[in-house]
């Protein structure tokens, strides 16, 4: 088969680039693959790239390249294919709707596969006709904005598949947006082998990696951690990750006097010989889509302590096998779950041997293979089916616009009818 990947930025750094890089890795062994980036703004990609994977873009944003495309009228105008509900519209213009447009309709790929919501709403309207179109989803239905939701409703069902990566993010899909004849399947996100040993479970380190952003709750980490100092001044927590709450959480370090035993680390790319160095891994997320960092820490042999938030962690740990669950926004019990393993050699290094072996279900060739299946069973089964046909037929010539339109009518509508209530 011949797979095409359509990504938001190749060149930059994020989990959805990474599992897309891993997976067409993979698929390239057996299929002819490659990936195409909207956006290009430096010359190599920030990340490591799949070997023998064309990559190609649409927009080079690089200020010193002779094809730069920042200066052109197009892209200051407001794309109006890309739904604005989708958070990475300002980004988006006339220009990228024109490019997007030309590259899908002149891709002779058996599968087109897109990335984030807005991209496949582009897949969904724009794709070559007989081309197989997947959209794939690394953030949760519930997380997306109302209007968003509204518009991939109707979009969705131009689309021969929906990927999400969590069973539970599934659900939401099949129960909340229907879409008869779209295939709706959970793919979990693909988790390389670590190229290091595991780790022994002697270090007296927690570790945690992710971005500093509100949702992380590195705080509620934090503070839960003061706890297992006080107990045992001699283990460490480094986190790694950079972001908007650094300051915060430096200040929170001093307030607390922890800093001599909580470290922000920085970036560490890769981040792979970070984990060996801990004997057990910390998430105190609000919400994760799926959990990256959840597996990479198991892959090293690493439990993880986590809290039981939407959606990804208890489809990965089972707790009290090979890592720990703990109510959302609860320090001490955070705290208490780090304590048991603190504690308890051979219950940390029982869980560590558990989550190495776990974790192998994430392996590069049996989540590829599921991916494959899912593609070649869909070009088997074709695109001809009369009733979605006629669908598409209707549904992709209704401009983005008229959604947006039709929502903010409706907006006004309500807002008339509450004033008239309160009159």
């Amino acid at each position: 088969m011949h797979i095409s990947f359509l990504l938001h930025n190749a060149y930059a750094v994020g989990g959805t680039i990474r599992t897309t890089f891993n997976l067409a890795q993979t698929l390239a062994e057996e299929h002819d693959v490659e990936i195409t980036s909207v956006f290009r703004h430096r010359d190599e990609p920030a990340m490591t790239p799949p070997q023998g994977v064309p990559l190609g873009h649409l927009v080079d944003l690089r200020s010193q390249s002779p094809g730069y495309d920042g200066n052109r009228p197009e892209h200051a105008r407001p794309a109006r294919v890309f739904p604005t509900g989708d958070g990475r519209h300002p980004q988006y213009s006339r220009l990228t709707d024109q490019r997007i447009g030309a590259h899908l309709q002149g891709l002779k790929a058996d599968v087109v596969v897109g990335t984030r919501p807005g991209l496949n709403v582009h897949i969904a309207r724009q794709a070559r006709p007989g081309t197989v179109r997947v959209g794939q989803e690394h953030l949760t239905l519930d997380g997306h904005r109302y209007r968003l939701r509204r518009e991939l409703r109707y979009r969705y069902a131009l689309l021969d598949a929906v990927t999400t990566v969590t069973e539970a993010d599934a659900r939401s899909y099949r129960e909340k947006f229907g879409l008869p004849g779209v295939r709706i399947e959970a793919m979990a996100n693909i988790v390389p082998p670590a190229r290091l040993a595991p780790a022994d479970g002697e270090g007296k380190v927690v570790v945690a990696a992710g971005r500093f952003a509100p949702g992380k709750r590195y705080d509620l980490l934090i503070r839960a951690f003061a706890q297992v100092v006080a107990a045992h001044p001699d283990w460490k927590l480094r986190i790694y990750g950079s972001g908007e709450t650094a300051p915060k959480l430096r200040a929170l370090i001093d307030e607390l006097r922890l800093h001599n035993h909580v470290f922000l680390m920085g970036v560490a790319d890769p981040l792979e010989a970070e984990w060996p160095k801990g004997s057990i891994a910390a998430v105190t997320s609000d919400l994760e889509a799926f959990g990256m960092t959840i597996v990479e820490a198991m892959r090293c042999g690493v439990p993880v302590v986590s809290t039981d938030c939407p959606h990804g962690p208890r489809e990965i740990i089972r707790d009290g096998v090979d890592g720990r669950l703990v109510p959302m926004g609860d320090a001490d019990a955070v705290a208490r779950a780090l304590l048991d393993l603190v504690e308890d050699d051979g219950l940390r290094k029982r869980m560590g041997r558990a989550a190495f072996e776990n974790s192998a279900r994430f392996d590069p060739v049996r989540i590829a293979e599921r991916h494959a299946a899912l593609y070649a069973d869909l070009v088997a089964r074709g695109t001809n089916d009369r009733t979605r046909s006629t669908l598409r037929d209707n549904l992709h010539r209704v401009p983005g616009v008229l959604i947006d339109e039709a929502f903010t009518l409706r907006r006004k509508v309500l807002s008339t009818l509450r004033k008239g209530r309160t009159a």
